[in-house]
Formats: C-alpha cells, sequence, structure tokens
C-alpha cells in the first residue's frame, strides 16, 4: 500500500499554497500534494483577473468603516483587516529574504490607496472617517483633501468634467499596494514541488471518507485527462476549493458542517489598457457602495499590475448565477442543499430579499448604464475606451448565528473537523489579501499540539506572530519598515 500522504491540499488556489508553504517551513520532512482540477493552479478566484480586490489593508475601504447610529466611526474592522494584510506582509517578506520568492515585482507593487466621495453627507463621513484613523499606527501617513486641485494630482482622472460646486473630499495613503496573487500562487507552488511536494493537475477530487480504523482519509480522486481513477489516503486534509469547498466539506460527513450554505454572487469589471489614461491614474480609488449593494460590490477605480502589465479596473457590477465557480455548473447551488442547511437558505433568501433585488438589477443593467457609473468616478470616460470583463465568482457564508437564526456572513470562515485531521476555508473578501491569518488559524485549529514546538519557526517567519502591532507604535513602525525594505515598497 502507498505511503498515506501527511497533508493533502485540495485546490491549487493561494489559500493551499499558502498552508503548504508554512507547512512545508515547519515540517520539511512531511509529503504534501496539491491536487487542482484544472490545467494550472491559480485559475479561479486567486487569479487576478477574477480576484480585484487586491491588497485589502482596510485603507481605503469604507465599508470596513461604518458610520454608528450616534455619527462616530467605528474603525475596529478596519484595524483588523489591516493586521491581517500586515502578517501576510511579513511571511512574504520573509520568504523573499530567504530566496524562496523571486523579486518581489513579479507579485507586489506599490500603488497609492483613496477613498473618493461626493455629495455633502459623504464628505462629512470621509472627514470623520479620516480623523478616526490619522493617528493609528497602521494608517500612518494617511492624507485628507477637499481641494480638486490635490486631488486631481493624486489621480488626474477624477476631477475633469465634475461640476465645480460639488462637494467632492478623498483620503490618500501612499504606501498602499497591488498584488497579483495568481503570480504569488504559481511562485510558492513552484517553491512547494521544488521542495518535494507533489502538484496533480486536472486532478478532481470527488469524494471523502474517513477510515473509523486507521484515522486516514481517503480522497477519490478524477484523472480528467484520461478518465482515470484513484483512491489517495491522507492523514491531514485542507479544502481550500473556493466556491467547491462547501460540497466537499458536506461529502467529508463532519458534523461542523451541518447548517451551512453558500450564497453565490458574481460580477464584471470594465477594463482598460489604454496608455493614455493608465498614465492618468496611479492609484486604487474606493467610493461608497450603492444602498442594498453587498460590500463586495464597493465601486472602485484601480490600477492593477498584472505580469507586468499596467491596466485599469472599474467595477465591480455584482451579478447572480447559481455557480459556485468561475468553471462550476448552474446546478452547483442546488447541489449544496441538504436537510440540515434547508432551513439556512431559505432564512437567508427571506432576509435579503433587497440583496436579490439589487443583483437582478445589476444582472439586468445595459452597457450604458454601466459606463454611467463609471463616469461618476471619471467623469470625461469614454465607454470606447473600455470592455467588460467577468471576474470570479464568490460564495458567501451562510449559517446559524449564536441565537439559531440565518444569517448572511460577508468574510471568510474556517471550518474544522473536531479532531483536527480536515479543515476547509468558506466565504470571499477579504481572502487573499489575509491568506497567511487565516491560515495561521488552521493550524492554531489542527495542530494544537505542535504549536508550542512551532512557535519559534513561526515568529520567525512572522515577527507580530502572537500580538498585534497596533499594541506598539514603535513596533507597528518599525515591521512596516522592514517588511516594505524587503519588499521593496515604500512605507
Amino acid at each position: 500500500m502507498t505511503e498515506p500522504l501527511d497533508v493533502a491540499l485540495i485546490g491549487g488556489g493561494v489559500m493551499s499554497a499558502t498552508l503548504g508553504t508554512l507547512l512545508s517551513q515547519l515540517e520539511p520532512s512531511w509529503k504534501i500534494a496539491i491536487f487542482e482540477r484544472l490545467g494550472d493552479v491559480a485559475r479561479e478566484s486567486s487569479d487576478p483577473w477574477n480576484n480585484a480586490g487586491t491588497g485589502h489593508a482596510a485603507l481605503c475601504e469604507l465599508n470596513y468603516t461604518p458610520e454608528r447610529p450616534d455619527g462616530s466611526i467605528d474603525i475596529a474592522n478596519a484595524v483588523k483587516v489591516n493586521e491581517q494584510f500586515q502578517v501576510s506582509r511579513q511571511f512574504w517578506a520573509y520568504l523573499v529574504s530567504e530566496g524562496l520568492l523571486p523579486e518581489p515585482t513579479r507579485f507586489i507593487n506599490p500603488v497609492p490607496h483613496m477613498s473618493f466621495v461626493w455629495g455633502a453627507d459623504n464628505v462629512a463621513y470621509l472627514k470623520k472617517r479620516f480623523e478616526a484613523l490619522k493617528d493609528h499606527p497602521l494608517f500612518a501617513g494617511l492624507e485628507y483633501s477637499e481641494d480638486a486641485a490635490v486631488i486631481r494630482s493624486w489621480a488626474p482622472l477624477l476631477i475633469p468634467g465634475r461640476r465645480k460646486d460639488q462637494p467632492i473630499a478623498a483620503t490618500r495613503i501612499a504606501s498602499g499596494t497591488d498584488v497579483d496573487f495568481g503570480s504569488l500562487t504559481h511562485r510558492l507552488v513552484d517553491g512547494l514541488v521544488g521542495r518535494g511536494a507533489s502538484l496533480k493537475l486536472n486532478h478532481r477530487v470527488t469524494g471523502l471518507r474517513r477510515a473509523r480504523k486507521t484515522g486516514l482519509w481517503h480522497l477519490r480522486v478524477n484523472h480528467e485527462v484520461g478518465s482515470t481513477r484513484q483512491e489517495v489516503t491522507a492523514r491531514f486534509v485542507f479544502v481550500g476549493a473556493g466556491g467547491a469547498a462547501l460540497n466537499l466539506l458536506q461529502r467529508s460527513g463532519i458534523r461542523e458542517i451541518r447548517g451551512y450554505g453558500g450564497f453565490p454572487i458574481s460580477g464584471q469589471f470594465l477594463h482598460t489598457d489604454d496608455p493614455g489614461l493608465v498614465r492618468k491614474h496611479a492609484a486604487k480609488v474606493y467610493g461608497k457602495a450603492s444602498v442594498g449593494a453587498p460590500p463586495m460590490s464597493v465601486p472602485h477605480l484601480d490600477t492593477r499590475v498584472i505580469d507586468g502589465q499596467v491596466s485599469l479596473l472599474f467595477g465591480p457590477y455584482a451579478g447572480f448565477s447559481t455557480k459556485y465557480l468561475k468553471t462550476g455548473s448552474y446546478l452547483d447551488l442546488f447541489a449544496a442543499l441538504r436537510w440540515h442547511n434547508l432551513g439556512t437558505f431559505i432564512g437567508v433568501g427571506l432576509k435579503n430579499l433587497s440583496l436579490v433585488t439589487y443583483l437582478v438589477s445589476e444582472v439586468l443593467a445595459t452597457r450604458g448604464k454601466k459606463i454611467r457609473a463609471l463616469q461618476e468616478f471619471a467623469p470625461t470616460a469614454d465607454g470606447a475606451d473600455w470592455r467588460l470583463v467577468t471576474a470570479g465568482q464568490r460564495v458567501q457564508v451562510m449559517k446559524r448565528d449564536a441565537n439559531g437564526k440565518a444569517v448572511l456572513q460577508f468574510g471568510t470562515e474556517v471550518v474544522a473537523g473536531a479532531d483536527g485531521t480536515i479543515a476547509g476555508l468558506l466565504g470571499a473578501s477579504p481572502g487573499a489579501s489575509t491568506a497567511v491569518p487565516i491560515m495561521l488559524d488552521v493550524l492554531a485549529k489542527c495542530f494544537p499540539g505542535r504549536l508550542d514546538s512551532w512557535r519559534p519557526k513561526l515568529q520567525q517567519m512572522v515577527p507580530s506572530y502572537g500580538g498585534t502591532l497596533s499594541e506598539d507604535v514603535d513596533r507597528a513602525a518599525e515591521t512596516l519598515a522592514r517588511t516594505a525594505e524587503r519588499l521593496g515598497i515604500s512605507v
């Protein structure tokens, strides 16, 4: 009988690549294999054209700083997301310093992050947000302006053609970044394979079963090229299969997945690589979401660096599809229905009729309407310069809360078996940007007995491991400077 794998990673995205890289550093002798159903890794949500939320650090994303009923700004989630992104950056910086990742510009580049709003109420909100964040150590360097000339100097496409009497405001932080998670995933997987891991492309995992006698997981795997089947055994399984994770975890039979469902949201972006336009906009600019829009649909005009090519994306235009993956099946949603989550699906649907209505309206939106949305950001934009591209699928978590009520959760969640031999990731944004802290959470849930022995190495890879940067101004400044230097970006 073939020796069992120590770790089976299902899905060839940034999550599996990150967890595999962490484990290969902590346990170099472990036997690791990645099973990816497509012909290459990073083809779904980790693909840069499918994943528009690159470099989420809450520097500009206004949905992370909601306004409380009393008018004050809640920055707790923004600080949390920024802390998480700094953990990811520290790990990438370690890999670069050890020669385990190539030249950083292959996957991360400096791009200022901006928030931009118009209308008196929104200007008042952005001013309060600036005041709440400007003195926080993780938001050092945040600037604010209501001056059209200043804003134009930051992002020239935002101002020409705009009414001079329209109240506007913007914040900017120069230390923002753009991350090509597709390139990063490829580099991480290349490193894993170079250190002995096996990569199984065109291999679809169709079944998961844990043997009571041995405690091993048996994976039923179809080789899509040639239609051959095999069974693989593993001591630990991670399901990082994006939208397909829900169904695979259901097939595993673990009790912890009961009651969970998935709400799929599709999307499109307008894209241009016209050199003249690209030269006029070097920033990620986020606005405020429309009433009823999901947080992941916050409009933004982004500079993107993909395979060294600079372009602009605007969107997203949300939509609805019953697929759980871009390359999935229209039956995915229905295949996820079980007796234990039927009430969750119904409850979430009834509570979120306004969201459903919004998504339907987005699906039916004409190209002209989409161009007009772009022109709210860049008034002189010409639709002829932009083309629509289809983004990846996002599957939001549906679950029961502590009171047993069905809720739709905008975020990510690790679901692990009680014995720690299997874990999977559900949900979407901020996703890839926080891959490292999410995978550290997997380690804590699934390998609690090894954490003490792993701690020195973990702190070498992520110096802030076990603490938070926001607790210490000097430590935050030092860590941000060190990681920026190693990654070749500004602080």
